[in-house]
């Protein structure tokens, strides 16, 4: 007869409740949600400290996946070598992460969708921003707790200087809930949370003028206000979405990949440099030509992948009689070219799943980071002071040279020398160890000096450290200091550009490169543009380039380096002024003259009227100023606003 011990019976209900609640906790906690200090998920955290205990750091030789794979599967994370290795690539993909956290040599897939090499040909090292996020950890900054057997030790959290959960941001699915934070520009996180500590009681509105939205690694167009209708009275309201996000955590964001036009084959092109955050390139391409093929989206020609390692660029080749902007429109509509994202941030705060704003996040950082500042002041103090202790001494032990050397001489054994000194001189046992330890050498007059200096040295720093834990807000001047180190280490530009509003109509300027180009006018009055790639720096004695090719009789008169946004002013000698865009300059080779400048739209030149000077602006300031002077020695200046 089996015997299987004491048998309960419950209602398999109030079972499968508790055991649903557990497995959901142990999904909330241990695997879908990061932790509001570090950013990261327990997966994230466990392969970032197997790198740093192999001594993977950003100096490091790379070395195959494959191993840090089985490295940290073996010591901390007993589940399958795929989602590890998965999870691995990720971290690695600069189209992923704002800011990759890992280095990777070898093919880790593409923004096409492509999958990455077998884990047994990449090779992986930690990136250099990720030495921020685990610097500091031998200094007891942080907890450790056992792994899944108890035989090795691993941290609960890393110490982080870098503000990764708003950096890079995070996206998991657990049960009943879901993550999805947008990354965000670390300049702007960083002058943020240097606001913060500057001024706590800033609010959110305050906080968006310094953030001013997601930055995605892919770049593309995100927009400000979009129109909702309110649930109330059902009429349709302008809101701030990226406000909305920062104040409830919860929001959603339209964002938009970023278009060009161009001249193509006697037509038009509409060239995609830039798309929307986690949108598949070959999928997109292959839904354009889907709705080209079922006339969903008439007058394209041609579509085109014209990709490489410079860039994305997909052309869609526009019929002669079709509209670009017109296309453009469809694409956004039709395709993953407008896609919105759906933000809900929702992170570990104390092991609980929590919705947090803005202001919330950067609040849990600051305080984390002043408890790692603490602590690892404290450890730094507890070792300077054992070191002085120790100095203190050898000091001894020098003053008394010849006392010291008989007492050791007269002992039976290294015990009695040791309880003798101790006796003798008053010293604790580790003072006695150290001078038992002392080399000869060290009684020299230069190294006594050297004992002397580092001890004056010490004492100092010990008066620093104590005066730092003593005042908290040194502390925060400190965490000030990281984050400007921070930024001038790994600072960058904005790579997702952020436009007023989602729901108005392109423009055709929104829809041109804006690039410099050279503004060429002819003493006849031709005009064009030409890409400032054109030209190039000539050594000595070169022949250099033509901006233009002239007749006998003509000649460049006026001639600006000036971007595709800006505006041009043209000056004649009857004092008036035409303004245009200089986009709408014809775009020309070096061989060909142009356009006359009095079939420009806007540009109305009279008879024996000619532009006598040109200038470009990129906006309209009132604070700016245009000051003219004429030949006869008046000046003036007129308000630009």
């Amino acid at each position: 007869m089996n015997r299987v011990g004491n048998v309960r019976e419950v209602a398999i209900e109030d079972e499968m409740r508790t055991a649903y609640i557990d497995y959901a906790m142990s999904v909330i906690v241990s695997r879908a949600l990061p932790d509001v200090r570090d950013g990261l998920k327990p997966v994230h955290r466990r392969i970032l400290y197997t790198m740093q205990e192999m001594g993977l750091r950003s100096t490091a030789s790379y070395r195959k996946c494959a191993g840090v794979v089985g490295e940290t599967m073996a010591k901390y994370h007993p589940h399958g070598d795929l989602a590890l290795y998965e999870t691995l690539v990720r971290m690695a993909q600069d189209f992923s992460l704002r800011y990759p956290l890992v280095d990777g040599q070898g093919n880790f897939g593409s923004v096409d969708g492509d999958p990455p090499a077998a884990m047994r040909y990449t090779e992986a090292r930690m990136s250099s921003i990720t030495d921020e996020m685990l610097s500091d950890i031998e200094k007891e900054t942080v907890d450790f707790v056992d792994n899944y057997d108890g035989r090795l030790r691993q941290p609960t959290v890393l110490p982080s200087r870098l503000p990764n959960l708003l950096v890079n941001g995070s996206s998991g699915i657990a049960v009943g809930m879901a993550t999805n934070i947008p990354p965000h520009h670390l300049n702007e996180i960083c002058s943020a949370i240097r606001a913060l500590i500057d001024n706590p009681e800033l609010s959110v509105e305050d906080l968006c003028e310094i953030v001013t939205g997601p930055d995605f690694p892919t770049g593309g167009t995100i927009f400000r206000y979009e129109e909702q209708r309110n649930p109330l009275t059902g009429e349709r309201e302008r809101v701030d979405a990226i406000r909305h996000l920062y104040a409830t955590g919860r929001g959603r964001i339209i964002v938009r990949g970023q278009v060009a036009f161009e001249e193509a084959r006697g037509g038009m092109a509409v060239v995609i440099t830039e798309l929307p955050y986690q949108v598949n390139k070959t999928t997109l391409i292959e839904k354009m030509a889907d709705l080209v093929a079922s006339k969903k989206i008439t007058d394209v020609r041609d579509i085109r992948d014209e990709s490489d390692r410079d860039g994305m660029r997909i052309v869609v080749e526009v019929k002669r009689d079709g509209s670009p902007h017109t296309i453009m429109q469809q694409l956004f509509k039709h395709t993953p070219l407008q896609t919105s994202f759906s933000a809900n941030m929702l992170a570990l705060v104390d092991g609980q799943p929590q919705t947090l704003g803005l202001k919330k996040m950067l609040e849990h950082y600051i305080t984390y980071r002043r408890d790692i500042v603490r602590r690892r002041t404290e450890f730094d103090l507890a070792r300077a002071q054992e070191r002085a202790h120790i100095l203190e001494g050898l000091k001894i032990a020098l003053d008394n040279l010849d006392e010291v050397i008989s007492t050791i001489r007269a002992a039976a054994d290294v015990d009695a020398a040791r309880q003798a000194l101790i006796a003798r001189f008053g010293l604790t046992e580790v003072q006695a160890n150290a001078i038992l330890e002392m080399q000869l050498r060290r009684l020299a007059a230069l190294e006594r000096k050297k004992i002397e200096d580092e001890y004056r040295a010490i004492i100092q720093l010990i008066s620093e450290l104590e005066d730092l834990l003593a005042n908290p807000r040194k502390i925060l001047l400190v965490i000030k200091d990281e984050l400007d180190g921070l930024v001038k280490k790994y600072g960058d530009d904005r790579k997702t550009r952020i436009q007023a509003d989602a729901n108005r109509e392109l423009t055709a300027e929104d829809l041109v490169l804006a690039e410099d180009v050279v503004v060429t006018l002819s003493q006849r009055g031709y005009i064009k543009r030409q890409p400032i790639s054109t030209f190039r720096s000539q050594r000595r004695g070169g022949r250099g380039k033509l901006a233009m090719l002239t007749r006998e009789e003509d000649a460049v008169r006026h001639l600006r380096v000036a971007n595709t946004h800006d505006n041009i002013l043209f000056f004649t000698n009857r004092g008036r002024v035409f303004i245009t865009k200089v986009h709408t300059l014809p775009d020309a080779s070096r061989q060909a003259k142009g356009l006359p400048i009095i079939n420009l739209p806007g540009v109305q030149v009279e008879q024996r009227e000619y532009v006598s000077a040109i200038i470009s602006l990129p906006q309209f300031e009132p604070d700016h100023y245009l000051v003219m002077a004429t030949r006869k020695g008046m000046i003036k200046k007129t308000s630009l606003g």
